[in-house]
């Protein structure tokens, strides 16, 4: 599968490049993600389906805004009633160039309060490939930067988490903890401005 991180910022590129320059099926590039060919396209959207603003609106305007409608509908007649982060749910755009988008909560509701100091770009990431790996016709995916716009999650630290889960699910590099404490110091890794609870 040959992933594509997309990019605008130059050093949300420069962070991807410190974990992925050198992996042969990860591709960084720098362009508008909504005109970049690929089997399915990542929307970072939130819990329950708006799609009206932000990197959303401009896939909305491109696919169509049925793609909001379906997605809501899908999200409202789940068991939970949003879609949580780390869950994904993959839609037909009627597009030849891109037919799935994949819609993958980066946040619950868009905001910017603890978003910055959250795992949610490792298991937003995490979803997005389980999603591709579970669909014969994704083989190739176009990826933005996970809470690194609305959520102002440091660019290293997003780009980190995107490398750690991609080595768990592509790489199949699973993580086995062996008692609480190293549950607790890979959460801390995953995120160095996370809190950490003590005592």
């Amino acid at each position: 599968m040959k992933i594509k991180l997309v990019f605008i910022d130059e050093f949300l590129g420069k962070a991807w490049s410190k974990y992925f320059s050198e992996i042969d099926n990860v591709e960084i590039i720098k362009g508008d993600i909504s005109k970049i060919e690929c089997d399915a396209v990542v929307s970072p959207a939130n819990s329950f389906g708006f799609m009206d603003g932000s990197l959303d609106y401009v896939l909305s305007e491109r696919f169509g805004w049925h793609i909001q409608d379906s997605l809501k509908k899908l999200i409202y007649e789940s068991d939970e009633g949003e879609l949580l982060v780390g869950k994904t749910i993959t839609l037909e755009t009627g597009d030849s160039k891109v037919p799935f988008l994949i819609s993958a909560p980066t946040m619950r509701v868009p905001m910017n309060f603890n978003i910055a100091t959250s795992v949610n770009p490792y298991l937003a990431m995490k979803g997005i490939l389980i999603a591709c790996k579970k669909n014969n016709a994704i083989n190739s995916v176009s990826i933005p930067g996970l809470c690194t716009g609305c959520g102002r999650m440091p660019f290293h630290i997003a780009a980190y988490q995107m490398y750690l889960a991609y080595e768990e699910i592509i790489l199949g590099k699973k993580r086995v903890f062996k008692e609480f404490g190293d549950a607790q110091r890979f959460q801390f890794d995953l995120n160095e401005n996370g809190l950490i609870w003590h005592h």
